[in-house]
């Protein structure tokens, strides 16, 4: 009998819950704070709130947001040094990927020591971290959730992909609302990281019954809600559904890893300051192409989750209309269609191209795949 594992922390859900942080700390015992942020989650709002709710749990409190889109290893070093300086307990993540992944990361340098470089790669954290707890702000990164940290190694102009059961946060607080204040661009861009995330675990090598479920309900929801979300910040059925969907994508794929898209974004986001959703957006399309043929059966499966029509077709006939669906809704909601538009060019290829071949996510994609199959890939998305 084959025995599968699923992790994820305590979820708390809806609107208004992030209301419950400060009660959710002292229920992990914490007493002094170290509240890791970035300046748009400021400039939102939403600081205020979490503050607010440790001030009312009289709880001690620090706040870092010096903070940028791909979070660096000094930057993470910065936080470690205020969290020590301030004698905190435990940490609170507020924003996107980079400032949840940022929390982890500072949580692992301050309970096991050295740079965060030492921990890429799978379980290299040998000692427990301090209370977690999560708050997203973008319906996007999956992070709150996750057993991933991403950080840029700032030298070598890569990101270091750190997957460990110990960054599975405590708490994760969900609250819709938080979306409510997303731009236009960056609702597609993190919607679309949401369905690369979805569509990655479901034909990942390592997945299994338990994030097939998730999955594929993050698959149906995106389909359903992502264009309303973008049209409209005020459509709060649409920001609840998706961030649902961030949810169990994010679910999905910590238990059930990624793929090739991910080792390659996650190349290019090493060296360029480009919004992850763009480039998933971009190379999406193309890594379903050429991953196609190792599971078709999954792929009609997935454009039934789309809403096409596919009944009587084969699973080939079923899995281009998957593929065609998703390259519809890239560009419907205004979505970068070639890395080209971002500024990338043809002289990068290589590079990204090696870095991509090492990193932790290609080990799941569902082909085997070769440094000249991403050449090829990379090409294409240009």
């Amino acid at each position: 009998m084959l025995i599968n594992k699923f992790v994820m922390p305590e979820v708390i859900f809806g609107n208004g819950s992030i209301h419950q942080v400060g009660e959710s700390c002292i229920r992990l015992g914490a007493k002094n704070v170290l509240i890791v942020t970035d300046p748009g989650v400021i400039h939102a709002g939403w600081l205020e709130h979490v503050v607010n709710g440790c001030k009312k749990a009289g709880l001690k409190y620090a706040t870092f947001s010096d903070i940028t889109e791909n979070p660096k290893d000094y930057e993470v070093d910065n936080g470690a040094a205020i969290y020590k300086k301030n004698e905190c307990d435990a940490v609170i993540g507020v924003g996107g990927g980079s400032a949840i992944d940022s929390a982890k990361a500072i949580a692992i340098l301050v309970s096991n020591g050295g740079k965060i470089h030492d921990y890429e790669g799978v379980d290299q954290i040998d000692f427990p971290l301090p209370p977690l707890i999560m708050v997203p702000t973008t319906a996007g990164s999956g992070s709150e959730v996750s057993q991933f940290s991403i950080i840029v190694d700032s030298i070598n102009k890569k990101k270091m992909t750190i997957v460990s059961k110990s960054l599975v946060p405590d708490i994760a607080i969900v609250d819709p609302q938080t979306l409510t204040t997303k731009s236009q661009r960056l609702t597609a861009s993190t919607g679309l990281d949401v369905l690369t995330h979805a569509i990655e675990a479901y034909v990942s090598i390592a997945a299994t019954p338990l994030t097939d479920v998730q999955a594929k309900n993050a698959i149906s929801l995106v389909a359903k809600y992502l264009r309303p979300s973008v049209a409209s910040h005020l459509n709060q059925e649409a920001k609840e559904k998706m961030a649902m969907a961030s949810l169990q994508a994010g679910l999905a794929f910590s238990n059930a890893i990624l793929g090739a898209v991910h080792a390659m974004s996650h190349a290019i986001g090493g060296r360029f300051p480009l919004l992850h959703g763009d480039v998933n957006a971009c190379l999406l399309p193309h890594v379903m192409e050429f991953n196609f043929i190792a599971a078709p059966k999954k792929y009609k499966e997935m454009a039934m989750l789309l809403g096409e029509k596919v009944d009587t077709l084969s699973p080939i006939e079923a899995g281009r209309k998957a593929i065609d669906h998703v390259k519809k809704l890239s560009l419907d909601i205004g979505a970068p269609q070639r890395l080209t538009e971002m500024g990338l060019i043809e002289e990068s290829i290589m590079e990204m191209s090696q870095i991509a071949i090492k990193d932790a996510c290609i080990i799941t994609n569902p082909r085997d795949i070769t440094i000249e199959d991403i050449e090829a890939l990379f090409r294409q998305a240009l």
